[in-house]
């Protein structure tokens, strides 16, 4: 800026500068010299007015001008200086002259001429000549508002108009300040070019005379002097765009038009802006646009058109799309703009289909799937993306960026499609129940509960939505119990939510409860039959915000009238029913809450029902008198259903009576163990039976959260040890109601008592819980990585501390299991930086973990693959393992190529190890020979070093020389339990190290015979070091019990490169200790389902749960914990294991073992799913039939017909379509989220395809059609906590049984496919076949050109409908609940959701078989089609599936495109890479038909990669390929073609450049990359001419790109690159 003034005081002290003005005022006409007080002379009187002419001569003639000009240019030597000086003057005498046409014309006619002789250059003069007139409107409207304000003050006001009279032009200096127009901005190209600023911007004002003022001698200011602003820039616009349009004629460069267009574009968005401080006009009619506005606003228009016209594209057309210029609020009577701003909408509502995927408005939450954190997280703390708030849908605009948030919540209309979007979403989560986690981050808390606070970003729902959902889901529920449908669980899960959802402030509960009332009354009178709805208040009457309501609100009065007015009296009273008592009691137990909350509501009371409550007393006192306690495994239904009542009435005594159950046994003395020593008493609680959960279920919200709270405080604060019971009912209720009763229970206890967990008892008795009863739950509810994390630090102080290996292997067996629950992709440290405090067992569970994920569900996020490399190298930085070819095979690549080139540490183990044997084993001789010293111990864990102390266990191995006798077992137990866990781990690891290398030493020294059998050839002496290793390792497990066993055996695994670890894990698998021990567990255990248990649970004794070396020096007694359930979770691992070795056979047997102990593994469906999915393609049948009896398949939805499917004895042949389409009907009716009750859903209701909607039934496949059952109602969360939810069981249930098919990918994927083409019309003649298609629908194509929904077919030389064979079509609507039309599409939904859950096997199927239907279509294929007629087809195929279902003319490609749109959706990021195989099988691309189709497929993708560069790249590098196949300078069309038919792709590739540039939503800095910008250009350089021009300004070239032009550092840092 400081440059800029320097030079224009340069310019106005040139000495040329007086003569050129002389010049210029001689051939304008005006006095050269004129007295600098005469612009502000006193004006004459009105009546003193009069008529003078001026006494000066006629200027020259125009022709003289450039002679003139020449003569004066030869006394001056610098031309450039006096090139710059006349432009300066000009721009003065533009601002000054403007309004004045005769002088105007001759500067018109000036320029010109100057120009022609190179004394004007356009690109330096029209950007000088733009910030120039910026600067003169400012000082225009400040000019006028100081005179206002002047002639408000003084007697004398004196007013001010434009005049062809002049000032003198050195009465004032022009300006210096760099600034621009103060109008507010609109989207532009770039920052305008940084000019020299030019003098005077003030208009020259003409004198007025104080007669010219009102009598009363006030000017009015606001109504004169607005008048006189506009006109004045009305006319210095004008001529500014006259001369931009002379200037135009030239060839400019693209930094001066984009400044041209900016300014431009300012101007027409801010045509009626009124400058600040001037007062609007009151009434409509006070001003209307004039003749000068209108004609300078045509004008304008020109240069617009001008700039964007095709033949020159000096400025891209897409900029006027991202103008705003069609959303000003006030748009002139102007028919030219008007035209304008329509072409604005039309192009952009064509470009904005490819930024749409088809049926976007179906795309919403299915709850089948982990839900994906759309925000990057890499660079934030874990605690931050666990907090961070996202928008389970999001509301796409017109140019595809997703806006969500609270402000758009909030300002989405009722009725409306996203309204309805919202409401479809809100309902399916109320019925698919997702975690609480989920609806903490999408819901804002009612505006009548918040404090004062700004938006919340990331929220999508409002409380009216979810107010409006939740009566919706209780109507429904109402209409299903009327119907005589057992559907209490449905009100039992339903009630857990909204006592959430109140509780958490996201209802305003006075508003519900009139919404709800007038519900009732305006149409839903005769739903309301029952009490249910007065059980769900009485839920939540104790609830803080309600009682607020009951009893202090203002409205307090009429909203207890209302809720009392929900009673019912029940007709149908089952005196031996608990549900039906409950009901009939719980308008008593209302009123009885409601008369102890206030007095002053009492009169709304029902006297009956009051009376009614002495019933419940009388109960109570009856079966609480006397000593006898009540005896909860023996109540009858009556009494069940009764204490149920008296919960609500009485929930303090009612606790008290629970707990009293619970410790009615008494305690007992915990004896001491042999071998522990102590004076302490430890008195346990003695065991009786848990409550069942069928009695829990029926308990108050406030009952349950009493209960847990009470219990808590005994468990861990309590000095008695609990029993099992009261562990086990804890439990229950925490799964019963998982959103009301979910805590983070080392958070929460923590709160309680900060004391609580330094207790040894209380945190061992925490993780027992975590580990063997919740680790679902915290799953369900998104928290187990927190409690990942928050374990991990336990395991970090712990590892180090000698002597705690009980709760250390406690802690690590937890972590392990979280590990492997996680479902997506995971950070390993909170904080994200720094080496993990894993061990080297949870190191390597944890990239096995994300192997495992990364391959069977991808990677979410781009910036998680970034950041994958830096978390691999937190994990191996204190990990010593390596892992073998045959794993590394297995991996995702991504993984495979960061470990490739680890470097093998094993052998600088064994080094170690020979380095320091000769001094491990004098230690250990003394140590550990049969009659050592006991007294050595001491002195060996005083006095050894660290580094040797990691060999103790190998030094023992090599002293025992296969026996086991050879060495004093006490004395090494001693120093096992001495020592900190990581150097027990590090002896495990390091033992196993030199057990392998010492059996490489034996077969090295020629103990090896071979013995030919059979076909096989064994090495005898192989198996007998196996054999003995085996039994040696049996010995210090089992007899001695030094060691734990999940360690060893996954230390073994570990080393699976080693030929004989393998061998010696199936060995320590199938012996027979082990099989004992499994045995004993599951005896003791009970039925796996342990919430089902109702006897007395028995608890094991310390020591033989856990062996000496975890038990030794402990006390407190054990829960769930053993050493069998501690190799739940590392079974499945050497599975994989097993199968990454090609050792199929020992898998099998190892399954054929253990199925039955895995249905105790909480994650068995899980495992099941995922180790199908990772091993796709390398199972033979007889392993998969194994790995499914993991699973309790009696309790699993199967399809009727999978059992014989996947037992066929032709593997070879597919299942038919039918059993296909019954699978997807599934989905639909489980999974796809149901329509809304809109008019779309015609007379079908929400309740009535809730009806047939079964979470609970088999999903029939057979041929035999009928509606599914519906007895058993909705699950409850303890009956699925593998995986969560009933509609991911359902998904993930239908992906077992792909995956479980004897066929080939290609086969199920043709069929899938197969049935979604011809989806329609096979509907239809489902649906009408008993009746005739009525009006001949769906015979035939509506318009003539149009393919029908059959037309793919190109065998069918008669193009007629065809429908899909081998689907039993009867009943087939019906079953679903759905119209023909509505069906067709939710079935395409949900074939892209199981698509997108299969291994990338798949995909690469389904590519192939889209890109071969489309390809293959007859009307792409017919060359004798016009132009025309194609454009015309594919408009038509590429309609929404929805809307052209209404008409019954889906298109089969429709269908195609739509189906790929529903996979993208559900496809991670990762994955969204293998897309480019429909490009690539569609080349060569020779028509725009294809080329629009490719584009149609493949442009909703882009923006999702804005934050995935390389991706992006690659995929638009794609795209402008198959362009240069079509428009390409060498191409050969099959018709000919116009550059202007493909102007939505142009601008389309416009918006996505600028879209990758920002990283998002484009905004009006938004600026392409270099790098995208240079991919553009090479694409270009192939394209003809006259497509070339209109993309030109997509390089990096400043001398033809208005973007590289605009950003000259960015090219200038980023050179062209390479793709």
């Amino acid at each position: 800026m400081e440059q800029n003034q320097r030079s224009s005081r340069a310019l106005q002290l040139h000495p040329a500068r007086a003569p050129i003005l002389d010049l210029f005022n001689l051939y304008l006409g005006t006095t050269s010299r004129q007295k600098p007080d005469d612009s502000i002379r006193e004006p004459p009187n009105k009546t003193q007015k009069r008529v003078t002419a001026l006494n000066r001569e006629l200027p020259p003639q125009n022709e003289q001008f450039l002679l003139d000009f020449e003569q004066l240019q030869s006394q001056f030597p610098d031309q450039e200086q006096l090139r710059a000086v006349t432009e300066s003057v000009l721009i003065s005498l533009v601002i000054q002259f403007s309004g004045h046409a005769p002088q105007a014309e001759f500067l018109l006619f000036a320029l010109r001429k100057l120009h022609s002789i190179g004394y004007v250059h356009w690109d330096t003069f029209l950007p000088s000549l733009l910030s120039s007139v910026s600067s003169a409107e400012v000082s225009i409207g400040q000019g006028i508002q100081s005179v206002a304000a002047i002639s408000s003050i003084s007697l004398s006001p004196a007013g001010i108009l434009p005049s062809s009279t002049p000032i003198p032009p050195n009465s004032s200096s022009f300006p210096s300040p760099n600034t621009t127009s103060p109008l507010p901005s609109v989207h532009v190209i770039g920052s305008p070019a940084q000019t020299v600023n030019e003098p005077s911007s003030s208009i020259t004002l003409s004198p007025m005379k104080s007669s010219d003022v009102t009598c009363s001698g006030q000017l009015p200011t606001n109504r004169v002097n607005l008048p006189i602003r506009d006109n004045a820039i009305s006319s210095l616009r004008h001529l500014c765009c006259k001369i931009i349009l002379t200037g135009l004629q030239s060839d400019l460069k693209p930094v001066t038009h984009a400044d041209i267009f900016h300014h431009m574009m300012n101007w027409l968005v801010n045509w009626d802006q009124r400058q600040h401080g001037i007062d609007e006009c009151d009434g409509s009619k006070c001003w209307k646009p004039d003749k000068a506005l209108i004609e300078w606003l045509h004008i304008c228009l020109d240069v617009i058109w001008l700039l964007v016209e095709d033949d020159k594209c000096r400025v891209p057309f897409y900029e006027l799309l991202r103008s705003g210029l069609q959303f000003i609020e006030n748009i002139p009577d102007d028919e030219a703009l008007f035209t304008l701003i329509l072409d604005i909408h039309r192009r952009r509502d064509m470009m904005a289909m490819h930024m749409q995927m088809l049926d976007q408005h179906l795309h919403c939450p299915t709850f089948g799937t982990q839900r994906f954190l759309p925000q990057a997280t890499t660079n934030m703390s874990s605690e931050a993306v666990n907090n961070m708030r996202y928008p389970p849908i999001t509301y796409p605009s017109v140019l595809g960026e997703p806006l969500h948030g609270e402000d758009l919540a909030a300002s989405i209309q009722k009725g409306s499609l996203d309204w309805e979007r919202a409401l479809r979403c809100i309902k399916h989560a109320l019925r698919s129940t997702p975690s609480s986690d989920w609806w903490k981050r999408v819901l804002l808390v009612a505006p009548c509960y918040r404090h004062a606070q700004g938006p919340t970003p990331g929220a999508a729902f409002t409380s009216e939505m979810i107010c409006e959902a939740t009566i919706d889901r209780i109507i429904e529920l109402l209409k299903l119990t009327n119907s005589e449908v057992n559907c209490w669980q449905d009100w039992l899960v339903f009630s857990d939510i909204f006592f959430f959802l109140m509780k958490n402030g996201c209802i305003d509960f006075v508003e519900f409860v009139d919404k709800l009332l007038l519900r009732f009354a305006e149409g839903d009178q005769n739903i309301l039959r029952t009490n249910h709805v007065t059980w769900l208040f009485a839920q939540i009457i104790r609830v803080e915000l309600v009682m607020n309501a009951l009893n202090s609100d203002s409205r307090k009065a009429e909203t207890t009238r209302k809720i009392l007015s929900f009673h019912k009296e029940d007709r149908s009273f089952d005196p031996n029913n608990p549900q039906s008592i409950l009901l009939d009691f719980i308008s008593s137990c209302q009123n009885l809450r409601i008369w102890s909350l206030n007095t002053s509501t009492r009169e709304y009371l029902n006297t009956e029902q009051l009376q009614k409550g002495k019933q419940i007393d009388e109960w109570w006192r009856q079966v609480s008198k006397g000593e006898r306690m009540m005896d909860y495994m023996n109540l009858d239904d009556r009494s069940v259903g009764m204490f149920w009542v008296v919960s609500y009435t009485m929930a303090q005594p009612a606790c008290e009576t629970v707990m009293n159950w619970l410790t009615s046994a008494g305690v007992t003395e915990l004896l001491h163990g042999s071998n522990l020593q102590s004076n302490e008493r430890l008195m346990v609680m003695r065991e009786v039976s848990p409550l069942p959960i069928s009695l829990l279920s029926g308990f108050s919200l406030n009952l349950c959260l009493k209960l847990a709270y009470q219990m808590e405080d005994s468990m861990f604060s309590g000095q008695v040890v609990p029993n099992i019971a009261m562990v086990e009912t804890y439990v229950r209720l925490l799964l019963l109601a998982p959103h009301s009763l979910f805590r983070s229970h080392l958070s929460h206890l923590s709160q309680r008592n900060p004391a609580i967990l330094s207790k040894p008892g209380a945190s061992l008795l925490v993780l027992e819980i975590l580990n063997y009863r919740l680790l679902s739950l915290y799953r369900y509810q998104g928290k187990s990585k927190n409690l990942m994390y928050d374990i991990t630090k336990i395991i970090s102080t712990l590892k180090g501390k000698r002597g705690d290996h009980r709760i250390f292997r406690l802690a690590e067996n937890l972590c392990m299991n979280l590990i492997l629950s996680l479902r997506e992709f995971f950070v390993v440290k909170k904080e994200g930086k720094g080496p993990t405090e894993f061990t080297e067992t949870l190191n390597h569970v944890t990239v096995t973990t994300l192997a495992v994920i990364i391959k069977t569900r991808g990677i979410p996020e781009a910036e998680q693959m970034l950041y994958l490399p830096s978390m691999l190298e937190q994990i191996l930085a204190t990990s010593q393992h390596t892992w073998s070819e045959k794993t590394l095979r297995y991996f995702p690549p991504i993984v495979r190529d960061i470990l490739n080139g680890r470097i093998d540490k094993r052998e600088l183990t064994i080094q170690a190890w020979q380095q320091a044997e000769h001094t491990v084993i004098n230690q250990c001789t003394q140590l550990l020979t049969p009659s050592a010293d006991p007294s050595y111990v001491v002195t060996y864990l005083g006095h050894s070093f660290p580094q040797h102390r990691q060999y103790l266990c190998a030094g023992a191995w090599i002293l025992m020389r296969g026996h086991p006798e050879n060495i004093n077992n006490s004395n090494l137990a001693r120093v096992l339990r001495e020592i900190s866990p990581e150097e027990v781990t590090a002896n495990i690891y390091t033992m196993v190290d030199v057990l392998l290398h010492q059996i490489h030493l034996e077969l090295q020294r020629g103990h090896t015979l071979l013995v030919l059998h059979l076909y096989s050839i064994f090495f005898l002496s192989v198996l007998e070091l196996i054999l003995k290793a085996s039994t040696n390792l049996a010995y210090f497990i089992w007899t001695c019990e030094l060691l734990p066993l999940d360690i060893l055996l996954l230390a073994l695994i570990d080393r699976d490169d080693d030929p004989h670890a393998l061998h010696i894990v199936i060995n320590l698998l199938e012996r027979q200790e082990l099989q004992q021990r499994v045995k004993f567990y599951l005896m003791n255990r009970g039925f796996p389902e342990h919430w089902l248990f109702s006897g007395t649970f028995k608890r094991t004794e310390l020591q033989k749960a856990l062996g000496n070396h975890l038990s030794w020096k402990e006390r407190y007694p054990t829960f769930f914990d053993d050493i069998a359930a501690r190799l739940l979770p590392v079974i499945p691992l050497i599975i994989y294991r097993l199968i990454e070795n090609d050792a199929i056979e020992f898998a099998d047997r190892v399954l054929q073992l253990y199925s039955t102990f895995l249905h105790y593994y909480p994650l068995n469906f899980t495992f099941v799913r995922d180790i199908l999915a990772y091993f796709y393609g390398h199972l033979p049948g007889k392993l998969i039939l194994r790995i499914l009896k993991v699973l309790d398949l009696k309790k699993i939805p199967f399809s009727e017909s999978f059992p014989q499917h996947i037992n066929s004895s032709n593997p070879a042949i597919c299942p038919p379509l039918d059993y296909f389409a019954t699978l997807l009907l599934g989905l639909v009716n489980n999974v796809i989220p149901p329509l809304n009750n809109s008019s779309k859903l015609g007379s079908m209701g929400d309740a009535s395809i809730s009806s047939l909607r079964a979470p609970h039934s088999k999903t029939s496949a057979t041929s035999q059609p009928g509606p599914t059952n519906t007895s058993e109602g909705q699950k409850a969360f303890y009956q699925i906590q593998d995986p969560g939810t009933y509609a991911q069981l359902m998904l993930e249930t239908a992906v077992i049984e792909i995956l479980s098919l004897p066929v080939s990918a290609a086969q199920i994927v043709s069929s899938l496919v197969q049935i979604i083409v011809h989806i329609q019309p096979t509907l239809i003649q489902s649906s009408n076949g008993l009746h005739g298609a009525p009006n001949g629908v769906g015979q035939g194509p509506v318009l003539p050109t149009s393919p029908s929904g059959g037309s793919t077919d190109s065998m069918s030389a008669g193009r007629s409908v065809a429908t899909v064979s081998g689907i039993n079509t009867s009943n087939f609507v019906s079953r679903s609940g759905y119209t023909c039309q509505q069906l067709s599409c939710l079935l395409i939904q949900a074939c892209g959701l199981l698509l997108a859950q299969l291994p990338t096997e798949f995909h690469i199927q389904l590519y192939i078989e889209a890109s071969r239907l489309i390809k293959e279509s007859w009307w792409l294929t017919d060359m004798k089609r016009s132009l025309g007629e194609l454009d015309s087809a594919v408009g038509y195929a590429l309609l929404d599936p929805t809307w052209a279902a209404q008409d019954n003319t889906s298109t089969a490609i429709g269908n195609i495109v739509a189906l790929l749109h529903s996979f993208f959706s559900n496809l991670p990021q990762e994955w969204l890479e293998g897309t480019h195989l429909i490009i690539k099988h569609l080349k060569p691309v020779t028509s725009v038909a294809v080329l629009r189709i490719a584009f149609r497929i493949m442009g909703p993708l882009l923006p999702r990669l804005a934050n995935a560069h390389a991706l992006f790249c690659k995929t638009l590098s794609l795209l402008l390929s198959i362009m240069v196949d079509v428009l390409g300078k060498n191409s050969q069309p099959s018709a000919p073609i116009e550059a202007s038919d493909i102007a939505d792709i142009i601008d389309f590739l416009h918006h996505v450049v600028h879209y990758e540039g920002q990283g998002g939503p484009v905004q009006a800095n938004s600026k392409p990359r270099a790098e995208v910008l240079a991919i553009c250009g090479r694409a270009i350089e192939n394209l003809r001419p006259d497509v070339q021009h209109l993309l030109s300004h997509l390089k990096t070239d400043v001398n033809s790109s208005i973007y590289a032009a605009t950003h000259p550092k960015l090219v200038q840092q980023n050179p062209m690159l390479p793709i």
